[in-house]
């Protein structure tokens, strides 16, 4: 026997509620990102860095073409 299958009558509403993000949900993630982007692309701030010299030439030629 086969079973049967109920569908709804009417898809699901929210009843109409508007969701909104504040201001600062959108600006402190893009705030951290650039952040961390100069970070990166003038390593001589990070004091921690102390890797491999051909990621930080790679780093430093990308700087000079951005500052074009």
């Amino acid at each position: 026997m086969s079973a049967r299958t109920h569908s709804r009558p009417h898809p699901a509403t929210t009843g109409g509620v508007d969701i909104r993000l504040p201001w600062w949900a959108l600006a402190l993630p893009a705030l951290a990102f650039i952040a961390l982007l100069l970070l990166i692309l003038n390593p001589s701030d990070a004091h921690a860095a102390g890797g491999d010299p051909a990621i930080t030439q790679l780093f430093e030629r990308a700087q000079h073409l951005l500052a074009r």
